[in-house]
């Protein structure tokens, strides 16, 4: 008999065994899941993280709680999501300047880009732009060369911060005109734009999301986008590839999860985002704000990171570009 009933309770155990991950994957999410904001409120990634939580939640049957953690350039957030436990209930939307300006430029990161996370998928993209107060006697890329040239180093161009996209997109276009101007780091969008109106600065890179509103009321003007193709929401700007030089530079966004996610949970969260980006009021939004949608999985994420790093480790290296 009882060995009767130590055959009947191996079956069960293996049986359980058997279920054990359709049951999981059934399961979750079971609770609130926390997707982290490595920026304050306000800017696009904010409101890009937050239409993205609505969509995830509304898809995945739990509340999708935005939590802003901003500093040091995306490493608080980062580092906090980095250190989370792998079970799908903490969630990273960031900047590709997470993943591969940061580690160009910062030796000590409490994150691996590579080995500390689990990439779900990409929402969106926006090119950046080359921009100039409207008395700057330069309208175009051929424009501006010839008037950076004609001065070496009497020009400033203004970007966000020092060791962001901005710095380093700008480095790119100098790069790729083979141009000089003086860097000056702003704390922000915000003030870089301000002064770049007033005068205070000739150029500023942006994203375009950032200048659409300036662009529109006319206070400032475009030279053109760092992108291979015109941006969509800009179709009369130029790109720099058209007048011949070889620039194309962009950045993302993306949600990624702390390294080691279950299977089936990261199955689970691919598929909500990708039918999320696929809804059209959620495309609506993004482009409301100047934010192209671009969904790609988690395995495109990983590539991206693997390609971009290099590049930007390069820019670094040329430009010097430090932590200050």
């Amino acid at each position: 008999m009882k060995k009767r009933i130590s055959v009947l309770a191996c079956a069960l155990v293996a049986t359980l065994a058997a279920v054990a991950p359709a049951w999981a994957d059934m399961a979750y999410p079971s609770r609130p899941i926390q997707l982290v904001i490595p920026f304050p409120p306000g800017g696009a990634t904010d409101v890009i993280g937050r239409v993205v939580a609505k969509a995830l939640a509304d898809r995945l049957g739990q509340p999708v709680v935005a939590d802003n953690r901003a500093g040091a350039g995306t490493i608080i957030g980062a580092g906090f999501v980095a250190k989370a436990p792998a079970d799908g209930y903490t969630l990273l939307i960031s900047s590709g300047s997470t993943f591969t300006v940061n580690p160009a430029i910062q030796h000590k990161l409490p994150y691996d880009p590579v080995k500390s996370f689990e990439p779900i998928g990409m929402v969106g993209r926006t090119g950046l732009i080359l921009l100039a107060n409207k008395d700057v006697p330069a309208g175009n890329p051929k424009e501006f060369v010839a008037l950076a040239k004609a001065a070496p180093d009497r020009y400033a161009y203004a970007s966000f911060g020092s060791g962001t996209t901005s710095q380093f997109t700008g480095e790119q276009i100098l790069q790729a005109t083979g141009t000089r101007l003086t860097h000056v780091p702003y704390k922000g969008s915000a003030p870089a734009m301000s002064d770049l109106m007033g005068g205070q600065v000739p150029f500023s890179v942006d994203t375009v999301s950032a200048a659409l509103p300036q662009l529109r009321n006319g206070r400032i003007k475009a030279i053109a986008v760092t992108t291979a193709r015109r941006s969509p929401l800009l179709p009369n700007v130029p790109t720099f590839a058209e007048y011949g030089f070889d620039l194309d530079a962009d950045t993302w966004i993306a949600v990624v999860a702390p390294r080691g996610l279950p299977p089936e949970v990261k199955a689970r969260l691919e598929k909500a985002l990708a039918d999320a980006m696929a809804a059209p009021d959620v495309s609506q939004k993004f482009l409301s704000i100047g934010m192209e949608p671009s969904y790609r999985n988690g395995a495109a994420v990983s590539a991206q990171i693997e390609k971009e790093m290099p590049l930007m480790r390069a820019v670094a290296q040329r430009a010097n570009i430090q932590v200050e």
